[in-house]
């Protein structure tokens, strides 16, 4: 009988994440550190978290993610404009930047410059992974501290 995952295991995959186009946005192969979390409790994208349930020791599949399984749909209402007389004199945005703006509570939240004219700024604080299809390969190399033999997957 072999071991499946369930709701509440905690487990550790090794995965590879890349778009459509087969460009790889993150991967846990070249940190040598499978990526451990609890299954089912929310931790993880929802078709990354479903796909790992019933999944046994040892296990590689590929799984192909549409947006709303991933980061979503690019929202519309996530794009703010901020008039450049709101932004710090030494601040010279460019597309593409990377910028966090601070809520009232003193968190931050990461935003990217999508657009400059002369008088105001566009930011995107929708994820960098939103409105895309995402394919991951998993392995699954440990639940509940139980290991597989072979923790680094050849893909």
């Amino acid at each position: 009988m072999s071991i499946t995952v369930k709701e509440g295991d905690l487990i550790a995959v090794h995965y590879e994440g890349s778009l459509e186009d087969g460009t790889i946005f993150d991967s846990s192969i070249p940190r040598k550190q499978p990526l451990e979390f609890t299954a089912g409790a929310g931790q993880m994208i929802p078709g990354f978290d479903h796909a790992v349930l019933g999944m046994t020791l040892g296990e590689k599949k590929t799984i192909t993610l549409p947006p709303a399984m991933a980061y979503g749909d690019v929202d519309p209402n996530r794009f703010i404009e901020v008039p450049r007389q709101d932004l710090p004199p030494d601040l010279h945005p460019e597309v593409g930047d990377q910028l966090a703006l601070n809520t009232p509570d003193g968190r931050q939240f990461p935003v990217r410059v999508t657009e400059v004219s002369a008088t105001s700024i566009l930011l995107d604080a929708n994820h960098d992974l939103a409105g895309k299809t995402l394919i991951f390969k998993i392995a699954l190399v440990s639940i509940n501290k139980e290991n597989a033999a072979d923790l680094l997957p050849d893909w």
